[in-house]
């Protein structure tokens, strides 16, 4: 109710403003606990156990900042990042556009953060607190040696996260997404899991929504390989649906209502790719639970939002989590893993 009341004074704000100003607001909100695992929508994903299947998707958190004030929002995880080796000012202003009439968002951030020293000392200040907190990690955009990148990142942040996500569908970074080929991919992989060493956090991939069927095969079958996770289906788009905004040119990646259709597509294709045998985060165009409830049904384990939160405000993850509870009980199911995949 009272973001809908302040919601046209922010949307008045340049996009990159307003999430800056959000990020302030919960730097300063009173602190909130977590929710607490053993309820109705309590499950367990790559031996994490989550309160609530709802996550905040990597991307809004770029530094790590707020992790457990978006938990004490009702979000059952969160994941930080990118974060990548070196800090990184991003792509020139502006770079960040809320299309408004279609209920969507187009970036093109280009992982901009403060780089692994300051989220090193953020996130090992907060060690020993409750909550599931994943880190996304990236490469910097001169790197000479990516994979090299990846396998710093892992090594540093493994000692810090609840789980590793290895993120090459940013359409952000010239030529990242060619690491979802699938040599490159196999051999970033093997990096990472051997700089995480044994015994450290899960290690998920995010994959990008705009995959041909070869490359959904090749993805699932190494992934099956290198017993990841997760897999998170998935980053934003370069497609472009039918668009209202005056921002529909823009260059970068698309999220939002627009992607739902696409990003749960992509979800059934890793699934059938997988064969069930794979933990899978449904991602992309969720904005309610509704929408959580029918990527569940089409084979996620897990949610995450976060576009949805820049129209509908911070009390969206407990109307979620709430809604989710209403549709597991009137569909008859004990638990979100019975409801898995059961569409």
């Amino acid at each position: 109710m009272l973001y809908s009341l302040l919601r046209p004074a922010l949307f008045m704000l340049d996009a990159e403003r307003a999430h800056h100003l959000s990020l302030a607001g919960l730097k300063l909100s009173p602190f909130a606990a977590p929710a607490k695992t053993g309820g109705a929508l309590s499950t367990e994903v790559a031996g994490l156990h989550f309160p609530n299947p709802l996550g905040m998707a990597a991307g809004y958190d770029k530094d790590g900042e707020v992790p457990d004030a978006l938990l004490g929002l009702g979000f059952g995880y969160v994941e930080v990042g990118s974060i990548t080796p070196l800090p990184q000012v991003g792509n020139p202003r502006p770079r960040l556009f809320r299309l408004a009439e279609d209920r969507a968002v187009i970036n093109r951030m280009g992982f901009n953060n403060h780089g692994a020293e300051a989220a090193v000392a953020r996130l090992a200040a907060r060690l020993g607190r409750p909550g599931v907190v994943g880190i996304n990690l990236g490469a910097n955009k001169d790197s000479p040696d990516r994979i090299g990148d990846y396998a710093t990142m892992a090594q540093l942040m493994a000692p810090l996260a609840s789980y590793l996500a290895v993120n090459v569908s940013s359409p952000n970074t010239p030529g990242l997404r060619a690491l979802q080929d699938e040599g490159a991919l196999s051999a970033l992989l093997d990096a990472v899991l051997e700089a995480r060493g044994s015994g450290g956090p899960s290690v998920f991939l995010k994959v990008a929504p705009d995959l041909e069927p070869a490359d959904i095969d090749a993805i699932a079958r190494i992934a099956l390989e290198k017993q990841l996770g997760a897999l998170i289906v998935s980053n934003t788009t370069i497609s472009r649906p039918p668009l209202k905004s005056r921002h529909a040119g823009e260059a970068g990646g698309l999220s939002g209502a627009p992607l739902r259709e696409l990003a749960q597509q992509r979800l059934r294709d890793f699934r059938k790719a997988t064969g069930g045998a794979m933990p899978l985060i449904g991602v992309g165009g969720i904005a309610s639970a509704e929408d959580s409830w029918a990527r569940i049904r089409a084979g996620a384990s897990l949610v995450q939002l976060y576009s949805a939160m820049v129209y509908e405000g911070p009390g969206i993850a407990r109307t979620i989590v709430r809604g989710l509870e209403a549709l597991m009980a009137r569909d008859g199911f004990a638990s979100i893993a019975e409801a898995v995949g059961t569409e």
